[in-house]
């Protein structure tokens, strides 16, 4: 697929998915108690999560019939594919249910190895952060960028907390405890395809987490690459998306980010 095609093939499922946030919007706060499912450890599902992405998959399969699907929710047959879909139908569930508002739809296209189309839609604030290869980084239809800062010390990183994975976290407190002391912050959302969204238009300098699942970052791993930024596992090499550890940054910090990582890992 050329840049022409995918660039047209991201417009139409921005609509596609801009109508699926409208749907999830409209459902914050009705959500009850009883209708909450726990999957796994402090992971949670709704009948939103589900019917969402069951509006993309129908969605998506009309706009690219033959394609494949990887979900989160797996209300569709999991298979790889030329075409496949990564699909978070709603990244921050939590957040969600707590009517906190950062959450969002993920949106990915991988064509045999390597993604090719990324859009982040922040439910809350209407933004629309959309990439495909070889097009650039757009936010609403205006152009983005990752952050010009040079240095760590001027820097605002983000992170998830563990929360079902706990086996690294010692070395996970002390990366912790250095940042503390070395940038101008950090911050915790709760929405990886947020984070790294907000990476590449430049909000924060830096992300990273561990424990993370293919659909939380397919999307937003575009965004930052074609932002200008960098991204690489914990070790510096390219198993992010599905290696489960993710650093994502502007390319003046990646060095600093990467080396005091590794001093940990």
């Amino acid at each position: 697929m050329n840049t022409t095609q995918l660039e047209q093939l991201c417009q139409q499922t921005c609509q596609l998915v801009e109508s699926v946030a409208d749907f999830i919007r409209g459902e914050v706060g009705k959500v009850s108690g009883e209708k909450i499912e726990v999957k796994s450890l402090n992971s949670l599902v709704s009948y939103v999560d589900k019917t969402a992405e069951r509006q993309l998959v129908a969605g998506l399969s009309e706009l690219l019939p033959g394609s494949t699907f990887l979900t989160e929710e797996e209300t569709v047959e999991q298979a790889a594919g030329e075409f496949q879909w990564i699909i978070d139908p709603l990244d921050g569930t939590t957040n969600f249910l707590h009517q906190l508002p950062c959450f969002a739809v993920s949106v990915a296209l991988r064509q045999h190895e390597e993604i090719v189309l990324g859009i982040v839609y922040e439910v809350n604030r209407r933004e629309c952060f959309c990439a495909w290869k070889g097009g650039g980084a757009w936010l609403n239809g205006q152009r983005i960028r990752t952050s010009a800062t040079a240095s760590l010390a001027d820097s605002l990183v983000a992170t998830g907390f563990p929360y079902r994975d706990f086996g690294t976290m010692h070395r996970y407190i002390a990366i912790l405890q250095d940042l503390m002391k070395s940038t101008r912050g950090l911050r915790r959302y709760g929405a990886a395809a947020v984070d790294l969204a907000y990476v590449s238009c430049g909000r924060f300098d830096s992300f990273f987490e561990y424990g993370l699942s293919s659909w939380d970052v397919a999307a937003g791993v575009l965004l930052v690459q074609e932002a200008g930024g960098k991204v690489s596992d914990f070790d510096g090499g390219d198993d992010y998306v599905f290696g489960g550890r993710l650093l994502a940054t502007a390319p003046g910090v990646f060095g600093e980010m990467l080396g005091l990582i590794k001093n940990h890992s």
